[in-house]
């Protein structure tokens, strides 16, 4: 069987300790996690400050042209697995072990995986856009004399602490600009989505970059905990459950739920039938795994008519082989999480105001078993703005048409991560833009998860890491 190791600031180390991750399709395991208790993370991190001296050892430019390798040897090389055992992995080997784990198809695999070389071979402008400009060899000195202004940044933190989910490798290039930003990275994965954490670090250092640079502890909640109280700056990702404790602390980015929504504005939603593509990429692209997928549909009229176009369009997506250049749905690698969304879904169903719109549409129930693996199947609910189910997100695609007065948005939508707004109303665009409720705003027909790197996404990841200080020097 293949095993994981820790990366205790870069050594790798095998742990009495495993836990296994099942293949989605026959449960049996497939791989040995090595995990990190409390007491071991806890002491390896009071070494933070030596990682990070390794790295701000290295001038920003040399960061930047590591980061474009890296890229490179994270699409193309063949890295370390487990140097104890011998075992490496290639690229091909990596596309079939995150799917044999998550149950994400091969071909939204090889996607995501380019998603994450792309932010690291485009370092530059991704940095650029996190720091507005800012020329980053303030990094090396701290201080840059270069304009009229003096300015001096510093880092909040020795190291950054990030808790990962197993919904989608996408997710991981939010952290991935760290580096070239001199932050060593904690990485605790999620249970079931090792593989990209450890060959993202395993990239890095092939391409010349300090192993102590990477910690990796795969672990327990508890050891989540461990580092993101025991590192300066921290990110977490999950669901309000598992984010709620670190909502008010300000050392900890939360990337929970995105309740992405389109909305259309009454100027536009009489042709609706010009946006379905949009909508339905919104929904399903990436399975529905991502925050950034549409959970909800906002318009002001003509609600019945796009559900039901809804419906039918995204009634075609039906389970396929993981190795399938068509597949695009993923199976649920614990059938019992697919059982409790299903059942989540029903229980709002029962309320009085809601119609499941894909019933018809798909034939067949919403959870089905297709070659040993548990499928939620495309679901589009038709509901008032009060409804329980207005508002939900879950892991497969799913969303809610809604009609509500124009003068009632974007209030009545709740929070949102992305808001696609199709409309040239200049009074609703000016609301949206000054709405709190809003993260990240589309004016126009932009799939909602369509991203532009060069913005900040979910919070800036430089502003998180460094501080501005007041600085006066003598002319």
């Amino acid at each position: 069987m293949l095993h994981l190791p820790l990366l205790r600031h870069g050594r790798p180390y095998r742990s009495l300790d495993l836990a296994m991750a099942p293949h989605f399709r026959t449960q049996e395991p497939f791989v040995a996690l090595s995990q990190a208790n409390t007491g071991l993370i806890r002491r390896d991190l009071l070494r933070q400050a030596d990682a990070r001296d390794a790295l701000a050892r290295l001038p920003v430019a040399d960061l930047l042209d590591l980061s474009r390798r890296a890229a490179r040897a994270f699409l193309e090389a063949t890295l370390p697995l487990d140097p104890e055992a011998g075992s490496v992995q290639s690229p091909g080997d990596y596309v079939a072990q995150l799917s044999a784990t998550t149950g994400l198809p091969h071909v939204l695999v090889r996607r995501n995986m380019a998603k994450i070389a792309g932010v690291l071979e485009r370092i530059d402008e991704v940095l650029a856009g996190l720091t507005r400009g800012l020329d980053l060899g303030v990094l090396d000195r701290g201080l840059s004399c270069g304009g009229a202004t003096p300015l001096s940044f510093f880092p909040r933190a020795q190291a950054l602490g990030v808790v990962l989910p197993s919904n989608s490798p996408g997710v991981h290039s939010l952290w991935v600009p760290a580096i070239a930003l001199k932050m060593p990275l904690v990485l605790r994965p999620g249970s079931a989505e090792p593989w990209t954490p450890y060959r993202v670090a395993q990239a890095f250092v092939h391409a010349g970059c300090p192993p102590e640079a990477f910690s990796f502890y795969p672990s327990d909640h508890a050891g989540g905990a461990e580092i993101l109280r025991a590192c300066g700056r921290g990110m977490v990702f999950g669901d309000h459950a598992s984010t709620r404790k670190w909502a008010g602390d300000p050392r900890v980015e939360v990337h929970g739920p995105g309740y992405s929504k389109i909305v259309i504005g009454d100027d536009a939603v009489d042709r609706w039938e010009d946006f379905v593509d949009v909508i339905a990429t919104s929904i399903a692209d990436n399975g529905g795994r991502s925050c950034v997928n549409a959970s909800g549909v906002w318009v002001t009229r003509h609600g019945d008519a796009i559900a039901e176009a809804l419906a039918d369009r995204l009634a075609r997506i039906v389970p396929r082989r993981d190795d399938d250049p068509e597949a695009l749905i993923a199976p649920f690698a614990d059938p019992k999480v697919a059982e409790r969304l299903s059942t989540i879904v029903d229980g709002g169903l029962a309320e009085p105001g809601a119609t499941d719109v894909s019933q018809a549409r798909r034939g067949r129930e919403r959870l089905v078993r297709w070659e040993g693996a548990t499928y939620l199947l495309p679901t589009i609910i038709r509901c008032g703005p009060d409804h329980t189910l207005a508002n939900r997100e879950f892991l497969f695609p799913f969303a809610s048409v809604v009609e509500v007065p124009e003068a009632h948005l974007p209030e009545a939508c709740g929070p949102s991560l992305v808001v696609t707004a199709i409309t040239s109303n200049e009074r609703l665009i000016d609301r949206l833009l000054a709405s709190p409720l809003v993260d990240r705003l589309n004016l126009g027909v932009i799939p909602t998860n369509q991203i532009v790197w060069n913005q900040p996404h979910e919070g800036n990841l430089f502003e998180h890491l460094y501080a501005r200080r007041s600085i006066q020097i003598p002319a």
